[in-house]
C-alpha cells in the first residue's frame, strides 16, 4: 500500500509556483498606502488651514462679519536710562509688560534725516520700531530717540484672528513653519499620487496627465512672463 500511494505522488504533477506580482502591482500598493497615510496626515490640519483660507479669500469681497483683532495705543513713559540700541528697548518692554514674544522680535531702525513739514525743513531724530509677535496678539513699539515716552500698539487676536494668524505663520517659530510646510508638501504628494493613481500607469492616460499638466505649466509662465 505504501509503494502504491509512493507512486501516486510521483504521478501527479507538482503544483504550479505561485507568479510573482508584477513591479507595476507592486508600485500601485506602495501609492495607495502612501496616499492613504499623506492624506490622514493632510487633513488633520487641513482643516484648520481650509477655515481659515476661506475667511482669508472673501475678507474684502464678502466683508464677513468676523472681528480678527482688537487694537490699543497707549504711550508709556521711560524709565530715566538712556537705551543704546532698539535691542535694549525691545528687552525693556518685554520685561515691563511681561509679554513674551513666540517669533523673534522685529526691530527696524531708520537714520535721523531731514524732511519738509509745512513749507519748513525739520530734523528728525533717529527712529527706532519693534515688533514682538505671538499667535494670540502682538505689540508694536515706535520710539524716536530723545523722547521721554515710546508709544505702543497692542493687538490682540480673538480666536478667530489666532486662527489666522496661525494661517499666515506670524507671531510663530521656526517649529510652527515646518509644521506648515509638511501640509503643503502633502498637498502636492497626494496631487502626484493620486494622478499616478487615476492613470494605472497605462501609457495613454499617462501621456495625457503630462500633456495637460505640461500645458497648464507653460500658460502659468506665459502669463508671467507678459
Amino acid at each position: 500500500m505504501k509503494e502504491k500511494r509512493a507512486e501516486l505522488k510521483e504521478q501527479i504533477p507538482a503544483e504550479p509556483a505561485r507568479r510573482k506580482r508584477s513591479r507595476k502591482a507592486v508600485f500601485l500598493t506602495w501609492l495607495r498606502k502612501i496616499h492613504l497615510y499623506v492624506g490622514l496626515w493632510g487633513a488633520v490640519l487641513g482643516l484648520l488651514f481650509g477655515v481659515t483660507g476661506i475667511l482669508l479669500n472673501h475678507r474684502a469681497i464678502m466683508k464677513i462679519p468676523v472681528e480678527k483683532t482688537a487694537q490699543k495705543t497707549v504711550q508709556v513713559a521711560l524709565p530715566d536710562k538712556q537705551f543704546a540700541s532698539p535691542q535694549e528697548l525691545s528687552a525693556w518692554i518685554q520685561q515691563h509688560l511681561q509679554f513674551k514674544p513666540v517669533a523673534p522680535p522685529l526691530i527696524k531702525k531708520e537714520p535721523a534725516r531731514n524732511v519738509i513739514w509745512s513749507g519748513l525743513a525739520m530734523q528728525q531724530p533717529e527712529k527706532w520700531s519693534v515688533g514682538l509677535h505671538r499667535p494670540q496678539g502682538a505689540i508694536n513699539a515706535e520710539y524716536f530717540v530723545g523722547n521721554r515716552f515710546v508709544k505702543l500698539d497692542q493687538i490682540d487676536a480673538t480666536p478667530i484672528g489666532t486662527l489666522t494668524r496661525l494661517h499666515m505663520s506670524v507671531g510663530v517659530n521656526a517649529f510652527w513653519v515646518l509644521l506648515a510646510d509638511t501640509i503643503a508638501g502633502s498637498l502636492i504628494l497626494l496631487s502626484i499620487t493620486g494622478l499616478l493613481l487615476w492613470t494605472q500607469l497605462h501609457t495613454l492616460r499617462t501621456a495625457a496627465v503630462l500633456t495637460t499638466i505640461g500645458a497648464l505649466c507653460w500658460s502659468i509662465w506665459f502669463m508671467w512672463a507678459v
